[in-house]
């Protein structure tokens, strides 16, 4: 955490070195270069501050919100979050700039590039969660026209889904620029008359989807799980040709839908080696769809904060946080 501030006295002299030993123990440590550290909470190691990206959707801001609750309220850490892009998080593993990322969604060049080669980052394994990617319609659309949910009828209705964005083809909004795709590539090798566009951001395309209900608008998108706007509302998922192992080894040539991704946590080298508290908590946090999906709803339909929603959260599901703590924190 930041530098720790310890007031003390002294009574007599004796008790100098006692406390000065005291304060070399305890303060000073820190993680990714943060400030001083406090208490682990029990593990007897100094926590430091963890830098720690979040990327830009809400799910990841849950995993953010209940990790930092955890690392403050039962370790004493202090957890300093950096809204971040996925490339630029990892990049930021080898100048100390970024510790921790909770939710990696694959990104095989980038476990190459600072893994294997660089030697910056580490792996340390699944968050629980499963991801899905994959193209989706509002409901309305798949019941009036189910044909629609097979990619090999969709040039049949390429022309309802034009925009003034994608011109004489039809539109498929994509997210955030930074989001893990490989739709323009599925759109030329499989020949479909559509444009991808972006959207920009998660909410622009719930915010789509939800338009595109109300008036019952021809409406195709790129879309992903664990995501709280499922239980809102249904929306279907278009089949694409069968993933199978190495069918997207080629980014250009990609004519397979994505495969399914177990969602896993990055580190640092250096902050996975620290023995920081905030370095095992990382190691041991895991939950399930469902948990994140009710943090998330929490955060961008209630509209508690990051903190209210996480405490929320960790009070009903206090067995499932003892599991991430060390022996002897409560």
């Amino acid at each position: 955490m930041a530098d720790t501030v310890r007031t003390w006295r002294r009574v007599q002299v004796a008790l100098v070195a006692a406390a000065a030993l005291a304060l070399t123990g305890c303060g000073g440590a820190t993680v990714g270069g943060g400030g001083g550290g406090g208490s682990g909470g029990g593990s007897g190691a100094p926590c430091g501050t963890v830098n720690l990206a979040v990327n830009p959707w809400v799910g990841y801001e849950a995993d953010a919100a209940v990790y930092e609750y955890v690392a403050k309220n039962k370790l004493n850490c202090t957890v300093t979050k950096k809204d971040l892009k996925e490339q630029v998080s990892w990049a930021g593993f080898g100048t100390g700039e970024v510790d921790l990322i909770l939710e990696n969604w694959g990104h095989p060049d980038l476990t190459k590039q600072y893994i294997t080669d660089q030697k910056t980052a580490v792996d340390l394994g699944p968050t629980g969660n499963k991801g899905i990617i994959g193209w989706y319609v509002p409901p309305w659309l798949a019941q009036a026209h189910p044909d629609i949910l097979d990619w090999k009828n969709l040039n049949n209705y390429a022309d309802q889904f034009k925009t003034s964005e994608s011109g004489d083809k039809g539109q498929l909004l994509d997210g955030d620029p930074s989001y893990v795709t490989n739709d323009n590539a599925l759109v030329t090798n499989l020949g479909l008359n559509f444009k991808v566009v972006q959207g920009g951001s998660e909410t622009a395309l719930i915010q789509s989807f939800r338009q595109a209900e109300a008036q019952k608008q021809f409406f195709i998108a790129y879309f992903y799980e664990p995501q709280w706007f499922f239980e809102e509302m249904k929306l279907a998922r278009v089949s694409l040709p069968p993933y199978t192992e190495g069918c997207d080894a080629d980014p250009a040539k990609v004519a397979c839908d994505y495969p399914p991704y177990d969602l896993n946590k990055i580190a640092s080298a250096k902050f996975a080696g620290s023995g920081s508290p905030a370095a095992e908590l990382a190691k041991k946090f895991q939950w399930t769809n469902d948990d994140q999906n009710s943090v998330a709803r929490s955060i961008a339909v209630d509209k508690l904060s990051d903190e209210e929603a996480a405490k929320k959260w960790v009070e009903a599901n206090q067995d499932k946080v003892n599991a991430w703590l060390p022996a002897g924190t409560s």
